[in-house]
């Protein structure tokens, strides 16, 4: 499955949060300075007669990106995604995912600043698994999951790392919008809420920006692309729901392992069976393959499940974006339960700003 795009909130939660370890603080605040010095100015890199003419062509399209989520998308004018850095490595963190055996309530760490999260990340993938192994030592189910990029929500300028290069021209222009978009609005101890937002900014983004392109076997190619995301989406969430189920149920650990495990045998089984017609293409093929637990399920969970919500509430305000964007914000400051019970009853029409 294409690598989802999660937010590692930087060294803000790092230098101020009272739940990790020394250890931990040590390697996040580290690798976020090495992510800042090694960062260079865009226009620096394309004047490098070192870079190779692919990079600098991702990065003129990166900048060109840039200008359009600013000036269509109204989405932040700062220096963020002005500056790259190669990282040599395919992910900039690790994200290590947590729930229990028989439970899809994910494990969370507590920040002061962002609240809750149901994700901690890493700058080296054996951290991340050293951290996941004890965890699953535990009794946890556990995911580790490679991140492309983050957001520091606006505090700092982020760069544009090269983990992100390989990525098609619609999936790159998403992945900005959507950082950009996290510092648009972000609500504390709300990874979904935060999450879900972003990822309709991205949509509607890259739709925006591929029509304004003109590029007509381009948005053919992103909107088949979606459909199918979108397929392997609904198919995740629907059996996370069935499973979620067999958990509430009266039946014994034992029984619930068992349809537990039934249930992912079945997810897979008819992964296999949508993917007939898709002529070859084989992008969630990995994620498939690997082991599925409840960790894993939650993470596709955190970007996708109040999407509904936010483009009935963007269709409500009849597409445009500032409107938009402030009621999203006036939602973030709600407490959770209400900003929850708003969402829940914008596809009802019951709600109004």
């Amino acid at each position: 499955m294409k690598p989802s795009i999660l937010c590692q909130w930087g060294v803000i939660i790092l230098l101020i949060s009272g739940c990790s370890t020394a250890g931990y603080y040590a390697q996040s605040v580290k690798g976020q300075m090495e992510i800042w010095q090694g960062s260079r100015p865009i226009s620096s890199v394309l004047e490098d007669p070192d870079v190779s003419e692919q990079v600098k062509d991702k990065l003129e399209l990166a900048l060109e990106i840039r200008r359009f989520a600013a000036e269509e998308l109204h989405l932040p004018d700062n220096d963020s995604y002005t500056k790259f850095v190669d990282l040599e490595r395919p992910y900039m963190v690790w994200s290590v995912f947590a729930a229990p055996e028989l439970s899809l309530e994910p494990v969370e760490w507590c920040f002061l600043v962002v609240g809750c999260v149901n994700y901690r990340g890493y700058f080296k993938k054996e951290s991340a698994q050293e951290f996941a192994d004890q965890i699953v030592g535990q009794g946890f189910d556990v995911y580790v999951g490679g991140v492309p990029a983050y957001s520091t929500l606006g505090w700092f300028d982020d760069p544009l790392p090269n983990t992100v290069l390989k990525y098609s021209k619609s999936d790159f222009a998403g992945l900005i919008f959507h950082e950009l978009a996290h510092q648009v609005a972000f609500a504390k101890g709300d990874t979904v809420f935060n999450e879900s937002f972003a990822t309709t900014v991205e949509n509607v983004g890259v739709e925006r920006w591929l029509k304004a392109s003109g590029d007509a076997s381009e948005i053919a190619n992103y909107r088949l692309s979606k459909k199918r995301d979108q397929q392997v989406i609904d198919l995740i969430l629907d059996y996370r729901a069935q499973i979620e189920k067999a958990y509430s149920t009266n039946t014994s650990d034992t029984e619930k392992r068992h349809v537990k495990k039934q249930l992912i045998a079945e997810l897979k089984r008819d992964y296999e069976q949508i993917t007939k017609d898709w002529q070859g293409y084989v992008g969630y093929k990995y994620w498939f393959e690997q082991p599925i637990n409840n960790a894993k399920l939650i993470s596709i969970a955190t970007y996708n499940e109040l999407i509904p919500a936010f483009e009935k509430l963007l269709e409500d305000h009849g597409g445009d974006l500032k409107s938009f964007y402030k009621s999203v914000v006036e939602l973030a400051e709600q407490p959770k339960s209400l900003r929850r019970q708003a969402l829940a009853t914008l596809n009802r029409g019951q709600y109004t700003f």
